[in-house]
């Protein structure tokens, strides 16, 4: 698997409104052990559209990655131009810096916000464009996945297409390491 698609729910979706929640950190480590698992089988190139949440999360953990000396290069392709136009200044700086060190930035519709069949063009494009997605998903909590999470088991009866599922349980196993090393459990 060369090019993965990484994906998951909207910091909203999570309860996620700051950027110093603990969660986010649990969240890029279970996608850095993805990401580091896959590297074995080939992975070269991470693809993210950038949205506020688990995409610039994994937009993230690939820099970071890439700071220990992973050879990962990043992909942010969005569903439209200036995505990131009504966010927060603190969200706008975090963005900037992930479009800005990755490795190529595009947009698959070339106009600003129109409506929602842009993220429906962007989830088939992507999907075309990927060997795999690694979706963080809750089979209890639909959101906004969902619909990604369809299309690519649809796309994967008729193409050779991986998916790759990070959990609620996983979530909570890392947490829980990070409690027993905290504490010396």
């Amino acid at each position: 698997m060369n090019r993965v698609l990484v994906t998951g729910y909207k910091a909203s979706e999570l309860g996620i409104f700051s950027l110093k929640h603990p969660g986010i950190a649990i969240i890029k480590k279970a996608i850095k052990k993805q990401l580091l698992a896959l590297m074995d089988e080939g992975l070269e190139w991470v693809i993210v559209s950038g949205q506020w949440g688990v995409e610039l999360w994994a937009a993230e953990a690939v820099l970071e990655l890439r700071e220990e000396g992973e050879p990962l290069r990043l992909a942010v392709i969005t569903p439209f131009l200036e995505q990131d136009e009504k966010w927060s200044e603190e969200k706008k700086k975090l963005y900037s810096g992930v479009t800005r060190q990755a490795d190529y930035v595009n947009s698959v519709t070339k106009s600003k916000y129109v409506g929602p069949w842009q993220f429906q063009e962007t989830n088939k494009f992507l999907l075309r464009h990927s060997d795999g997605l690694v979706l963080l998903y809750d089979e209890d909590t639909a959101g906004s996945p969902r619909f990604i999470k369809e299309q690519a088991e649809r796309w994967a009866q008729t193409a050779d297409y991986r998916l790759v599922y990070i959990t609620p349980y996983d979530l909570q196993s890392i947490a829980d390491e990070e409690r027993m090393d905290e504490y010396g459990e």
